[in-house]
């Protein structure tokens, strides 16, 4: 990542709540650029949400910048009060059934290679929001027919018949975060369990489709605990995963237990592979979409990894 002139912190709230100072290499880029101002014009313009915004994440600027962005469908407030996670929580406002064509719109205008869609939990819907899963993504292939397609969805408590919507609709990519190891899941993720999202993810994959996760170090985990957790994605089938910094977004969320240093997320990189993962994206700022547009390829991340290897022998 280039390092601009001028660099921030994560943000102002984060940074006061954090217990242990954060080291220089959680340094990001401001969001600054014409391609920026286009995509935040367009996002303005559509009344489309952003888990790039809602999450706080750090690598907005860059993403941005580079005129992609992750956009989070069937509202802004979540049903669940997940202790890591800046999206308020509440009640939902009603489901707005033209919001799968304004996606697939913005998509468009922006003329993008590579979307990811994540969306809030709504545990209140009979059907979680599996309806409106499936409407958007068939709308965005509708207009964007040469666009390739990432969900990050939520559990859905592990119903089939939901989880099926999203398989028939079938995107290139499927993920599921699993966030944290299974010994805190509970304290992390307080109305979410462990064995439910492998079985998500195990169904995805029986499925057909090619699975995603993500984790986030720092909350209190054990190294020997990330790699059995990574052990029981790759049993449930799991194609790719993501490995990044937990950072505190406010006072009132979980506290950082540890900033873990970029030499562990390397060498957690090489457990990855070698225990069978397709592609492993590892490293203090990384994020669900980080580089996403890369995870679709089948192969990519591991000929990569074994080049590298090739090149060091």
């Amino acid at each position: 990542m280039q390092e601009l002139p001028v660099v921030s912190k994560i943000n102002e709230v984060e940074t006061e709540a954090s217990r242990i100072k954060k080291p220089n290499w959680l340094r990001v880029k401001l969001p600054i650029g014409e391609s920026y101002k286009h995509v935040r014009s367009l996002v303005d313009t559509h009344k489309l949400h952003t888990i790039c915004e809602s999450g706080n994440c750090p690598n907005m600027g860059e993403c941005w910048g580079e005129g992609t962005a992750t956009f989070m469908i069937l509202g802004n407030i979540c049903t669940r009060s997940c202790g890591f996670c800046a999206v308020a929580t509440g009640r939902p406002l009603a489901v707005d059934w033209d919001e799968p064509q304004r996606v697939a719109e913005a998509i468009h205008l922006m003329k993008v290679k590579h979307a990811v869609i994540t969306s809030v939990d709504r545990d209140e819907l009979k059907d979680g929001g599996s309806i409106i899963w499936f409407n958007t993504i068939k709308a965005v292939k509708a207009l964007n027919p040469d666009t390739t397609l990432e969900t990050l969805i939520p559990d859905f408590r592990g119903f089939k018949d939901q989880i099926q919507r999203i398989i028939d609709a079938a995107p290139e990519v499927v993920s599921h975060n699993m966030e944290t190891v299974e010994r805190i899941t509970k304290q992390v993720r307080i109305q979410a369990k462990y064995r439910r999202s492998l079985e998500v993810l195990e169904t995805l994959k029986n499925g057909g489709m090619r699975t995603k996760t993500g984790i986030m170090l720092g909350l209190g985990e054990t190294k020997e605990e990330v790699v059995q957790t990574m052990k029981d994605l790759v049993s449930a089938g799991t194609d790719v995963i993501t490995l990044g910094q937990y950072l505190q977004p406010t006072k009132k969320h979980l506290p950082v237990q540890r900033f873990v240093h970029p030499d562990e997320f390397a060498e957690l990189r090489e457990i990855g592979y070698e225990i069978g993962f397709d592609y492993v994206e590892s490293g203090p700022l990384v994020r669900s979409s980080y580089h996403s547009e890369k995870h679709v390829i089948p192969g990519y991340g591991k000929n990569k990894w074994f080049a590298e290897k090739a090149v060091i022998a």
